[in-house]
C-alpha cells in the first residue's frame, strides 16, 4: 500500500464558538496518491490517465474492455511496466499493452490526458463516446432479494482498506449472488470512480470471466454514463450506486438492459431501470443453475 498513499505534514485547527482556531497542531496527515498512468499498445502511446498507484494491470486491461479494444482475455497476450520517453527511468508509470495480431487497433487516440474525475475527457469525437456493446446484458437471468442489494454499501465499504486510511479514494465492489447471499469477487480502489470500475473489470478480464453474468457492480459515488457504459460493455447485468444517477446513464441502462440502482443508502433505494431483477419478498426469487 506504499505507493497507494502518501504522508504530508498538515496544521490542523479546531475553531470555538467564536471561530478562533486553536491550538494548532502539527502532524502528518495520509493522502491517497494520485499520478499519471501513460498506456501504450503494442508500444504506441494510447492514452494517460491520472490513478492512484496500484493494481495498474487491471486498470490497463479495463481501459482496453471499456475502450472497446478487447473483450476476450485470449486478445491480451501480456502487460508489462516501461521506463519513461524522457529520462528512461524505470517509475511503474508507463504500462505497454501487447494485443493479438488479430486485434483491430482502435481508430481514435486520447490527445489528451484523461483526469481521475473524468473516464471520458480526450475522447475525439462525441461519436466515439458510446462503444460497441459485445455482450447482451438484457439476457443476464440474475435476481437479487431486496435486502440482500441494499446491504451491499456496506459490504463495500468494510472491505475498503485504503478508505479506512486516507477517506480519498472511491470504490468498486464485484458482487456474485448464490443462495447464501452476495460473494465479493473483486474490490478496487482510486481517486477516479471509473478507475475503480476499469480495475475491477480488467481483474475480470485477466481471470477469463467476461462476460460477467449474475453479477451486481456496486460503487461508491455516482452513476454516470460512463460507469454504466463500462459496466454494459462487460457483461455486468446490474449497477448499484450509493449516489444519484444521470439521466444518460438511466437512458444507456434501460437501451442495454441493465438494472440500474441508485442511492443505495442501506434502508432506501431506487430502482431507475431492469425492476424486474429485484423482487421485493425472498420468496420470489429464482436463482438460476
Amino acid at each position: 500500500m506504499a505507493r497507494m498513499t502518501q504522508r504530508r505534514k498538515i496544521h490542523r485547527f479546531h475553531l470555538d464558538d467564536t471561530g478562533t482556531g486553536h491550538p494548532v497542531r502539527v502532524k502528518e496527515d495520509l493522502l491517497a496518491a494520485e499520478e499519471p498512468l501513460e498506456i501504450r499498445i503494442n508500444g504506441t502511446s494510447f492514452a494517460v490517465t491520472m490513478r492512484t498507484p496500484g493494481d495498474d494491470f487491471d486498470l490497463v486491461a479495463g481501459f482496453l474492455v471499456s475502450e472497446g479494444v478487447v473483450h476476450h482475455a485470449s486478445e491480451l497476450i501480456a502487460l508489462r511496466f516501461c521506463a519513461g520517453a524522457l529520462d528512461r527511468e524505470q517509475t511503474f508509470n508507463v504500462v505497454d499493452a501487447q494485443l493479438h495480431p488479430e486485434v483491430a487497433l482502435p481508430d481514435t487516440k486520447r490527445n489528451v490526458y484523461t483526469s481521475s474525475s473524468c473516464g471520458i475527457c480526450g475522447t475525439e469525437s462525441i461519436d466515439a463516446v458510446r462503444k460497441t456493446q459485445h455482450f447482451d446484458t438484457s439476457l443476464h437471468p440474475v435476481h437479487i432479494p431486496l435486502d440482500v442489494l441494499a446491504a451491499l454499501p456496506e459490504r463495500l465499504r468494510e472491505a475498503q482498506a485504503v478508505f479506512d486510511r486516507t477517506g480519498g479514494v472511491h470504490a468498486a465492489g464485484l458482487f456474485h449472488v448464490n443462495a447464501d447471499g452476495p460473494e465479493l469477487l473483486c474490490l478496487r480502489e482510486d481517486v477516479g470512480r471509473h478507475n475503480a470500475v476499469d480495475k475491477v473489470v480488467g481483474w475480470a478480464l485477466r481471470e477469463g470471466l467476461l462476460p460477467l453474468r449474475g453479477t451486481i457492480l456496486q460503487v461508491s459515488g455516482r452513476a454516470s454514463f460512463e460507469l454504466v457504459q463500462k459496466a454494459a460493455l462487460a457483461g455486468i447485468p446490474v449497477l448499484s450506486a450509493v449516489s444519484a444517477p444521470s439521466s444518460l446513464a438511466a437512458n444507456l441502462a434501460a437501451e442495454t438492459g441493465m438494472t440500474l440502482v441508485g442511492f443505495n443508502r442501506g434502508t432506501s433505494l431506487n430502482v431507475y431501470t431492469g425492476r424486474e431483477r429485484v423482487p421485493r419478498l425472498r420468496q420470489e426469487v429464482i436463482i438460476p443453475a
